[in-house]
């Protein structure tokens, strides 16, 4: 039996997919199960709707929603359940989410949608009025579950001991939905990279900057920063940069001498965000392919804004406080939280 909140004390679980994290949710009355990818960069909860002209997968669900005539996209209110891992099931009445009856893409293997938890007003975060929440991503390579945490659940596992995990989230009029961060510098082993702190700037015409992503995988970088990254990744790798790299579709591969990415010799990434410095480990910039032999930078070059994907947020508290405009990474063994 599920019991009703009004969400600003539920926690979900969610669990790697290939590329994405996702949550299990259940639409409509009767509930119909299904999995969407859990996404700050996105505003809308939607799932495929019969007729699916395009389901992507046969594990994909397709919601049976009547409109007449058949609209290519439609929009509806409904009973949200969550798999609450706290005291069992989690209903939400009146939550609107969006059809889609001819969907294309990638990312789709595991999910059937999406739920969006931008700033926007028909996000999740947003229907459901929340001040905070928080997520923690287990590695993306192994079988684990964390959870997503709305309201007052979202900080409780949040110590404000020792550094400072803390840094201000920027606004930006041009692009309101996305949680702008302010990347000021990037350091590699002990070398910081010899670019202005204005590189990644947020600019006024509201172009540039850097969004937290939990729905996109790699990180990305501007041109100019990703580039000076690459160059120093080079020579403190003592690695031989691999011919596969346009294989695989990463940017930076080095020949892999070994299986265990820990006998490797990788050198540091330390982000400077403003007001804070994140150390990654090397799981979180590193992947490695031991059937091509490579280990690669999950990194790449974007032409438009930066962006921090899910691989170099794994394992850490990404708590957003709405409130108080800031978000915290706070390292955190996310599967036993």
């Amino acid at each position: 039996m599920a019991t009703t909140a009004s969400g600003n004390n539920i926690q979900a679980p969610i669990f790697p997919g290939s590329g994405e994290f996702l949550m299990n949710i259940s639409i409509g009355t009767p509930a119909v199960p299904m999995s969407a990818i859990l996404d700050t960069g996105s505003d809308l909860i939607w799932t495929q709707c019969m007729p699916c002209t395009n389901a992507r997968t046969v594990a994909s669900t397709c919601i049976a929603m009547e409109t007449s005539p058949p609209l290519k996209g439609s929009w509806h209110k409904t009973l949200l359940l969550f798999e609450d891992s706290g005291s069992g099931p989690v209903s939400i009445p009146n939550i609107g989410f969006g059809c889609g009856v001819n969907n294309q893409g990638t990312g789709f293997g595991q999910g059937s949608g999406l739920v969006g938890l931008g700033r926007g007003p028909l996000s999740l975060v947003s229907q459901l009025g929340l001040g905070k929440f928080s997520y923690c991503l287990t590695s993306i390579s192994e079988n684990k579950t964390s959870n997503v945490l709305f309201g007052a659940l979202a900080d409780l596992n949040y110590s404000t001991s020792g550094a400072s995990h803390r840094t201000p989230l920027v606004q930006n009029p041009f692009q309101p939905s996305f949680y702008y961060v302010s990347l000021e510098g990037i350091t590699i082993g002990e070398t910081l990279l010899p670019m202005p702190k204005s590189t990644m700037k947020l600019k006024e015409d509201g172009s540039g900057g850097m969004i937290i992503d939990s729905g996109t995988t790699l990180t990305y970088l501007q041109e100019e920063a990703f580039r000076a990254l690459k160059m120093e990744f080079k020579s403190q790798m003592k690695l031989r940069v691999s011919e596969s790299s346009d294989t695989i579709g990463l940017d930076l591969c080095f020949d892999l001498p070994t299986e265990d990415l820990s006998e490797i010799a990788v050198p540091k990434l330390k982000l400077h965000f403003e007001g804070m410095d994140l150390e990654l480990p090397p799981e979180n910039y590193m992947i490695s392919d031991p059937s091509m032999g490579v280990v690669c930078l999950a990194m790449a070059a974007s032409s438009r804004m930066s962006i921090l994907g899910n691989i170099q947020q794994q394992n850490l508290l990404v708590l957003h406080d709405l409130e108080k405009e800031t978000v915290s990474f706070i390292p955190t063994q996310c599967d036993q939280l």
